[in-house]
């Protein structure tokens, strides 16, 4: 069964997010012949590369496949190895019996809040 893709919100992303094609290649371990066959709806990747492909730009795969014309993800995989500190903020976010989450989640809405001045 082939996935349904839409090229073109790839090629929008791309541009929103202001990458080249070397650049969005390079983000997604592609070649840049590679990338330039999604790009063209020359080639069709799978549903696990689509999703792989959301991941690393930050959007739903649901947007690429076009169910939802949000592109705003539902969800994010952090790694451990990838970004130990941010990994571990949300495993104290996480564990709802952390006396730290409280005081953590506070503190983040404070940021959020805009200042006043």
């Amino acid at each position: 069964m082939e996935t349904l893709f839409l090229p073109e919100r790839l090629k929008k992303v791309r541009e929103d997010r202001g990458f080249n094609k070397a650049e969005a290649a390079r983000l997604l371990g592609l070649s840049k012949m590679g990338y330039l066959r999604y790009e063209s709806a020359a080639r069709t990747p799978s549903y696990q590369t689509i999703v792989f492909m959301a991941q690393k730009l930050g959007i739903s795969p649901a947007y690429l496949i076009g169910t939802t014309d949000d592109p705003e993800p539902n969800e994010y995989i952090i790694s451990k190895f990838d970004d130990p500190a941010l990994f571990e903020l949300i495993t104290d976010l996480i564990d709802k019996k952390n006396p730290k989450r409280d005081r953590l989640l506070a503190y983040y809405k404070q940021l959020k809040s805009p200042k006043d001045t």
